[in-house]
């Protein structure tokens, strides 16, 4: 069910790697479609603002704050919606009509959507046990594969290199250390 509400698109702002977008909602204009808006809270929404070339956008339905004169609600929609997140900023600091609804979504999966992470990929089984590609590279692959690499102190040594925390060589020709406090200027 979407619920329509009239609108002041106050702001959006950059917040880690997600847009947070704040709506307020005057006095008690529709107080119905607030107390629905409530119970989403919280959740995983879609939302749209008429007449946006953005269209429905998923967010995370932050939070809703209501005093005497107004409610404000955050939305956070991720940094990776940046085409959306510039068509939707042309309509800060107007008057839209926002139309909410419940996304189908958990959070979990808001926030691990198209997240692609290097590494190992696996399935996890309904029992808890992981089934990985047989094809991927192994840790024994990968030391054998380290063998051929040329050991950093062997190079050091045949290039005449120090360690960072060795000695330098010291020279007859080098001036004294001295305090700063005895230097004459």
């Amino acid at each position: 069910m979407k619920t329509q509400l009239n609108v002041f698109f106050k702001m959006m702002q950059k917040d880690d790697k997600k847009e947070v977008l704040k709506f307020e909602i005057k006095g008690t204009e529709d107080e119905a479609a607030e107390n629905e808006l409530f119970a989403l809270a919280g959740s995983i929404i879609v939302f749209d603002i008429a007449g946006c070339e953005a269209g429905e956008v998923t967010a995370e339905f932050m939070n809703m704050q209501r005093d005497s004169k107004k409610t404000v609600m955050k939305f956070a929609i991720k940094g990776d919606s940046e085409e959306k997140a510039q068509q939707l900023y042309r309509f800060a600091g107007r008057n839209v009509t926002l139309g909410v609804q419940p996304s189908q979504m958990s959070i979990d999966e808001f926030y691990s959507e198209n997240d692609d992470r290097e590494g190992i990929e696996y399935n996890v089984n309904p029992d808890g046990t992981v089934d990985v590609d047989e094809n991927q590279l192994t840790i024994d692959d990968a030391a054998a594969a380290a063998d051929n690499v040329a050991d950093l102190e062997t190079e050091r040594k045949k290039r005449g290199r120090k360690k960072k925390d060795e000695p330098a060589d010291t020279d007859d020709d080098a001036l004294p250390v001295v305090n700063e406090d005895e230097l004459p200027f």
